[in-house]
């Protein structure tokens, strides 16, 4: 019989996982947190070399793995292939942790509007549309869950990623009101919010990354308030202390602490997802 967590409540346990993102950073460590003899892993990476590493351990740990090499810049694409996968491998748990980041750089006027539009489309607007999708083929079946990795970006107004940041904050409302709208259906939705976790997406970044947290910690985090069932998780816990300040704080007194962050990124060819 397994163990209750500290919450009191027993685990969830899900034989057939899809994730997303799945060539590296979390996406990776959570699908290899989750491979085990007995588990059909459905991995969608954008980068086929990664993605196949990413197999080759989930495979090496016993799961059984279907690979999917997509971009979810083209939304429709991305549907399309969700229900293929779904209709061959009914899905119980659906991981979305595809993302992209971008900020602006000191020198610049404003962010580059195209990348705007590529962070809102895999950051906000392909997910969501992925999880009403899944949503829905679960609700049927009166089983499944969804987590949809956000950031604790969402809570703040941040000058220097105006897309990430309102992006992310999209995903967190969206999240939120779809998982109010399947009580009682069978259906349960987890936001993650993360601070700095030590990926090649935070790894970017110039400066330093307070409270950093490995890929292998992250996943091990997700993946306990999954079988949790909880509504939301914010790591390290610091960041739920910023989220209270922030809330609470005078919209003047927030501006003025923003406007004088500073960040900056290294360059790179294009964003990764």
């Amino acid at each position: 019989m397994p163990r209750r967590d500290r919450s009191g409540k027993f685990p969830q346990t899900y034989n057939v996982i899809m994730v997303t993102g799945a060539s590296g950073g979390i996406g990776a460590a959570i699908a290899r947190h989750y491979a085990r003899p007995g588990v059909m892993l459905v991995l969608w990476g954008r980068d086929p070399s990664r993605l196949a590493h990413t197999a080759q351990t989930c495979v090496g740990r016993g799961a059984a793995v279907q690979t999917r090499s997509i971009d979810l810049r083209d939304g429709l694409a991305a549907l399309a292939a969700l229900r293929a996968d779904d209709a061959q491998h009914p899905l119980e748990l659906v991981v979305l942790g595809a993302g992209v980041s971008d900020i602006r750089n000191a020198d610049e006027a404003s962010e580059v509007a195209e990348t705007v539009l590529e962070t809102g489309l895999v950051n906000f607007a392909v997910p969501a549309a992925l999880a009403t999708e899944i949503t829905a083929r679960m609700a049927v079946r009166g089983r499944g869950h969804v987590a949809m990795i956000g950031s604790v970006a969402a809570f703040h107004n941040l000058p220097f990623a105006t897309a990430y940041s309102g992006s992310k904050a999209g995903l967190a409302r969206f999240c939120h009101a779809l998982r109010l709208s399947l009580r009682n259906r069978g259906v349960g939705l987890t936001l993650i919010s993360p601070g700095f976790v030590d990926t090649a997406m935070s790894r970017r970044l110039i400066g330093p990354r307070p409270f950093l947290v490995t890929p292998e910690g992250a996943a091990a985090r997700i993946a306990r308030a999954i079988g949790r069932g909880d509504a939301d998780l914010v790591f390290p816990g610091v960041f739920r202390l910023l989220r209270a300040l922030d809330t609470f704080l005078p919209r003047r007194v927030s501006d003025a602490v923003m406007v004088r962050l500073k960040a900056a990124q290294k360059r790179q060819e294009h964003l990764g997802a």
